[in-house]
């Protein structure tokens, strides 16, 4: 299925369906009224949503309507938690390599998570906000997963069963703040933005043979003021979503609803490119010395998609523009 939320009143908005070519939708909210209904008794509802996916794609399905993506909101607007991963070990090589700092222990047998704020997601096409264009604004393109109720101390493969839908998001960073609070050995607050995410959500069955062992396995484009920027493939995670998912499920149960990120999707190969513009900044300080690519300023635009092997995108688009709070006082 493809499921999506509608802008209403609400803050959670509408819970709709979206059809496999994206080209219309169909409130569902009968059934679920927003994604976090959905997901908290998915095991009551996913027949009754199924049965509507597949009116929709047959055209079968009653005040079906033109989807628009700039018409939703996040997928799911607000969570429970939202525990973003460095899953992507080569981006933790380039950032300690650039930076003469010491290796994680053993960062490749536990994966690195922290918490962030899941209180506001942004959706795709809303405004890159911020106080201070100083701040060292930058785009980090990733997967995510958005989970049922998951117990303590489930196994992996337990996990990997529970995740119902697949998204893609934009992690905003502020990189001239996060230093000061990596010191501190408290994790991120100020360095990250409120998250984006792409308009349309996925069962993890919509991606075909391209999800693999808790893996989205197709390339990333990203674009920078219309230039291509990198198209690097998630294949190349070092953990599995449901690993991940397993790790931070140890101590805790966690409940439906909540979102889990990969981190910045980086690959090995150069000719791949990146997900951000710190990865850039890091292969430059390596081979030239010193930093070149300047973080986003005012107006800057950037875009992700993924596309199938048809062309199509999966998610929709995320485009989203930068913009002072206050332009008069960071120009």
């Amino acid at each position: 299925m493809k499921l999506a939320s509608l802008k209403t009143d609400h803050p959670d908005g509408k819970l709709i369906i979206v059809s496999h070519d994206q080209a219309l939708y169909v409130d569902v909210s009968d059934i679920a009224a927003t994604m976090q209904s959905a997901l908290e008794n998915w095991s009551s509802c996913c027949e009754a949503l199924t049965a509507r996916y597949q009116s929709l794609n047959n055209g079968e399905a009653k005040s079906a309507a033109v989807f628009a993506g700039q018409s939703v909101l996040a997928p799911l607007p607000r969570a429970w938690q939202w525990l973003d991963g460095s899953l992507f070990l080569n981006h933790g090589h380039l950032m300690q390599q650039a930076f003469h700092l010491d290796p994680i222990a053993d960062a490749d047998k536990f994966p690195l998570v922290y918490q962030g704020a899941g209180d506001s997601f942004l959706g795709a096409r809303d405004d890159i906000v911020v106080a201070d264009l100083k701040h060292g604004i930058d785009f980090e393109g990733e997967f995510g997963v958005i989970v049922d109720a998951i117990p303590m101390g489930c196994s992996a493969q337990e996990a990997l069963s529970k995740i119902r839908l697949v998204v893609l998001l934009n992690d905003i960073s502020y990189r001239a703040l996060g230093p000061r609070e990596m010191k501190t050995g408290f994790g991120f607050v100020q360095a990250k933005g409120a998250t984006a995410f792409a308009p349309i959500a996925l069962t993890p069955d919509e991606l075909g043979e391209h999800w693999q062992n808790g893996r989205v396995c197709l390339p990333l484009q990203v674009t920078r003021n219309s230039e291509a920027f990198g198209q690097p493939d998630g294949q190349e995670m070092h953990f599995g979503f449901h690993e991940l998912i397993a790790h931070v499920a140890q101590t805790r149960p966690i409940n439906a609803g909540t979102v889990f990120g990969s981190g910045t999707v980086s690959n090995a190969d150069p000719s791949k490119g990146q997900a951000c513009i710190s990865e850039l900044r890091a292969k430059e300080m390596i081979q030239h010395g010193a930093p070149q690519t300047p973080f986003m300023q005012q107006d800057e635009v950037v875009e992700f998609n993924v596309f199938d092997t048809n062309g199509n995108s999966l998610f929709g688009a995320i485009e989203q523009r930068v913009t002072a709070s206050n332009k008069s006082e960071n120009q």
